[in-house]
């Protein structure tokens, strides 16, 4: 089993490094192209390539027309089967802790929730490939506040590093009306404001840990990105009177989320390349954003 992992992770890792060619090949053929569209002269340095170039532009389909990347890998397999999900945390919970992770279990539908104990890491990702989990998710704590969650998919990646921010459980919401029973429905996501590059990236970790739902469900779950802290909101709603009229209740948890790096690897891999981390020196550009416009 080892062995047969080691041999999959050169595998990717090898397909990963064939993206630079392929986006090169793919930027000359789409200047060859836009040359014979407009009825330009085709560009000097790729003259001696152009018969090449435009044989491989008349076998082309819609689906080699423009590269694959390593994440259409990650996912390749996400649309044949719903997420499968471990949910854990550091060493030695907290009470807080292990009931913010209880409340977790049921919002990711097909969670399972494992007791850390004293395995490792290393150990509890061989176990999750094993069984054919697509993602461990770990939460993590300082003094009794939950105050990280890490987000692996299996079985090569990426993780992907959160803070957590303004947690609040759903016993802890201030209007008790808002609470009810927790819904096992599959629910609706709103990704809201995930506009750039790293956004998207981010929006896709984020919804395949969700399968699709159905039309008709009730529950909605929000990702709401404003200044890089994405707003985690869990709704349920019900229509009264009219068509219009909906009577919307939140059910928790809430709370906030903060990206500050993805890595190309699951999290047990130290040496895994860095795919987006956040710079000290990013913090003083004020109007900068990363995630969304």
């Amino acid at each position: 089993m080892l062995r047969r992992n080691m041999r999959l992770r050169r595998e990717y890792m090898y397909r990963k490094t064939l993206e630079g060619r392929e986006r090169l090949l793919y930027e000359n053929k789409r200047k060859i192209r836009e040359a014979l569209a407009e009825g330009k002269p085709i560009p000097t340095e790729l003259r001696n390539e152009e018969a090449a170039l435009r044989h491989q532009i008349d076998l082309e389909d819609e689906n080699t027309a423009v590269p694959r990347t390593h994440i259409d890998d990650e996912y390749a397999n996400a649309s044949e089967k719903d997420p499968k999900i471990l949910l854990t945390t550091s060493r030695n919970p907290s009470a807080p802790l292990i009931q913010f992770t209880k409340e977790l279990k049921y919002v990711f539908p097909n969670a399972q929730q494992m007791n850390r104990g004293g395995q490792v890491i290393s150990e509890i990702i061989e176990t999750c490939r094993a069984h054919d989990f697509t993602d461990v998710l770990l939460v993590h704590e300082h003094r009794g506040v939950p105050d990280g969650l890490i987000i692996s998919h299996l079985p090569f990646g990426p993780t992907a590093y959160f803070q957590l921010l303004n947690v609040v459980t759903r016993h802890d919401i201030k209007d008790k009306k808002t609470i009810g029973t927790m819904p096992q429905a599959y629910p609706h996501l709103i990704l809201d404001n995930f506009t750039t590059k790293l956004g998207e990236r981010t929006a896709t970790i984020l919804k395949h840990l969700f399968p699709v739902p159905k039309p008709d469900t009730k529950r909605i779950i929000t990702f709401a990105n404003s200044s890089d802290y994405i707003s985690f909101r869990h709704h349920v709603y019900e229509k009264k009177g009219g068509e219009k009229s909906i009577d919307l209740k939140e059910i928790g948890p809430r709370f906030e989320l903060r990206l500050f790096q993805i890595k190309l690897g699951t999290v047990e891999q130290s040496e895994a390349q860095t795919e987006w981390v956040i710079r000290p020196y990013m913090n003083t550009a004020k109007k900068r954003k990363f995630i969304g416009e």
